[in-house]
């Protein structure tokens, strides 16, 4: 029997059950709030019969992954789901690929710039998401909610860690899916931003949970 913390001070004691690992990141860019943490702290303790594990990531090359890496480790779940803010787009974006490359003039939350830096000088140029994007998108909707693929994540830190998720898995042997999922702007982070697409939380809330039931209906 394992214990399993999935929100708080919420224990759940599982024999067999599926667990997602689902994360998202701390605000960043001068902006207050993340629509990813937003979305995480929204979801229920379970979907279609997996339990969310949930962990909020910092937004630095540095801490992020190493995090990320640990928790694989300790909670050993059956999928791995990250979720990411990716402002200017105008719809939810399930991530077909990450790249071996830091590339950003933006710093991140530690004031470290990376600018043509490998990830893993060993490891493969890219990385295919091993979630089930089809099915995800085809489940998001029917929420009649704006999606779709995405073959760019950046080379930001959610790539980042999407490279980092993707590459352990594949080099531990663990055989589980693993992928990112980019999210608009909130409509208040919108504001002032003239152009700017966003997307209400209710809306991004009801496709994850969507997404997720995909996922673990895949498995």
């Amino acid at each position: 029997m394992g214990a399993v913390l999935a929100h708080g001070s919420f224990f759940c004691y599982l024999i067999c059950m599926k667990i997602i690992l689902i994360t998202a990141f701390e605000p960043f860019g001068g902006e207050r709030i993340n629509p990813a943490q937003a979305v995480l702290e929204r979801l229920p303790e379970a979907i279609s019969g997996a339990v969310l594990y949930r962990s909020v990531l910092p937004v630095s090359y540095r801490k992020s992954a190493a995090l990320l890496l640990e928790q694989i480790e300790r909670v050993r779940p059956d999928a791995v789901v990250m979720l990411g803010q990716a402002g200017g787009r105008a719809k939810i974006t399930p991530e077909r690929i990450a790249v071996n490359l830091d590339h950003c003039e933006a710093c991140d939350n530690d004031g470290e710039q990376r600018i043509d830096s490998v990830i893993h000088p060993e490891g493969p140029a890219a990385y295919f998401s091993t979630l089930p994007v089809h099915a995800m998108l085809q489940e998001m909707r029917k929420y009649e909610v704006g999606c779709a693929m995405s073959a760019s994540a950046g080379a930001f830190v959610c790539n980042h860690v999407s490279y980092e998720a993707l590459h352990y898995i594949s080099r531990m042997g663990y055989g589980i899916p693993a992928g990112f999922i980019h999210l608009p702007y909130l409509p208040e982070q919108a504001e002032g931003k003239p152009g700017a697409a966003s997307m209400p939380l209710s809306a991004m809330v009801h496709a994850v949970q969507a997404a997720l039931a995909a996922v673990a209906d895949s498995f």
